[in-house]
């Protein structure tokens, strides 16, 4: 018999939350690929199998039968289950909450001479004519006006 890095015995209360995950069957399908994964993986169960079983069973590799296992032992049932989220969004934000108030401010400020009041492409080509922000859109100048029920007419 082959000696695993990893040995699975879970808790009596690992075992009824993972059950609860498999029995409701609202979560994602990895997730619930994972809780069987940990049940078939527990030493103490009378249904214990080995990698290779378990990866037969449920159609998936054994790569990702140890790759659940070791998580489960080094970080935790929760970790194992859930995804882990992004500590950056995908894309940075190109308009601050900075160059927002500045937008907002001089829409409540006098328009430039010659104008009765602010147009969304005045306000874009002023933002950046003071530096405020590299490039911007009317419509992006629209929307941040839009969020704060704040209108030019």
């Amino acid at each position: 018999m082959p000696s695993y890095k990893y040995v699975i015995e879970l808790t009596d209360a690992d075992r009824a939350e993972l059950n609860d995950v498999i029995s409701k069957g609202t979560s994602p399908a990895r997730t619930i690929l994972r809780a069987n994964i940990l049940l078939a993986s527990d030493r103490n169960s009378k249904r214990y199998m080995t990698v290779a079983e378990i990866a037969d069973v449920f159609h998936t590799t054994p790569t990702t039968v140890q790759t659940v296992r070791t998580s489960y032992c080094e970080k935790g049932l929760s970790a194992t289950l859930a995804r882990k989220k992004r500590e950056t969004p995908p894309v940075p934000a190109k308009v601050t909450g900075d160059v927002e108030a500045r937008i907002i401010a001089l829409a409540c400020g006098s328009p430039p001479e010659g104008y009765s009041k602010w147009t969304l492409r005045l306000l874009a080509d002023k933002t950046v004519e003071l530096g405020y922000i590299e490039d911007i859109s009317h419509v992006t100048v629209s929307r941040i006006l839009k969020k704060t029920n704040l209108s030019l007419t």
